[in-house]
């Protein structure tokens, strides 16, 4: 299956078998430090953006700042409402507050960046430390906003990632890398330890997001946990594959 259907979609039969999308170059080879903000790129203020912007803005630890949109989009349906870019979002830890760095930082709407940091926090930070015994530090990520069809075909409905409302997670990153941190690779789990966690992984993210795809799925997500938050007739009828 693909993505789910929008209503305002137009039905096209695909031309080729959907691909899944490049692996981040973050998986290519081992994952350097994220780069230190410069100063002009310094996170929004609690006082400046949309609310939304400002209720992230507002919450210690979060490192989110908006971009104006683009004035002339790519293409029609292709805008993103209150885009913010999304480096780092705050979560509880055994030790006190702490920080998700998004790699590479992706721009989203501020509404999957907030469902976003809600599911961090309450879902996989608490999962990570149960199966683990470490703290989740990193995802590693791509495709936030992308004007483009679903499966990146060259006809039909448009992907959610071109209102800038999925995401789509390649890793998860555990502890610190100098103290023995692991990396779960949504491909490629190591042993049965991490299959499990990928399954609780899914498993919340269902609960969190109106739409959820993964390894098994369809070709298209073999590589990678795609999540969105595409409105449905009801909030209680969600995707779950």
């Amino acid at each position: 299956m693909v993505e789910a259907d929008r209503a305002a979609s137009q039905d096209a039969k695909p031309t080729n078998a959907p691909r899944p999308p490049p692996r981040p170059a973050s998986l290519q080879k081992p994952a350097s430090a994220p780069a230190i903000i410069p100063p002009e790129d310094k996170p929004v203020s609690a006082t400046e953006g949309s609310g939304c912007v400002r209720m992230l803005a507002g919450i210690p630890g979060n490192r989110v700042r908006p971009i104006a949109p683009a004035p002339k989009p790519e293409a029609e349906g292709c805008r993103v409402v209150d885009p913010v870019v999304v480096e780092a979002l705050a979560v509880r830890t055994a030790a006190g507050p702490g920080q998700v760095k998004l790699v590479p930082p992706p721009t989203l709407s501020c509404e999957l960046a907030r469902a976003v940091s809600l599911w961090l926090d309450s879902g996989l930070q608490p999962l990570a430390r149960g199966t683990f015994g470490r703290e989740l530090t990193a995802l590693r990520v791509g495709g936030g906003h992308e004007c483009r069809r679903r499966n990146r075909q060259a006809s039909g409905a448009l992907s959610e990632h071109a209102t800038g409302q999925a995401l789509d997670i390649f890793a998860f990153e555990l502890g610190e890398e100098k103290q023995g941190g692991a990396v779960v690779v949504v491909e490629r789990p190591k042993g049965l330890e991490q299959s499990r966690f990928l399954d609780g992984v899914r498993q919340s993210a269902c609960g969190a997001f109106m739409t959820v795809l993964g390894p098994g799925a369809d070709a298209a997500h073999a590589n990678h946990l795609h999540v969105d938050i595409q409105q449905r007739r009801a909030a209680s009828s969600r995707f779950c594959q």
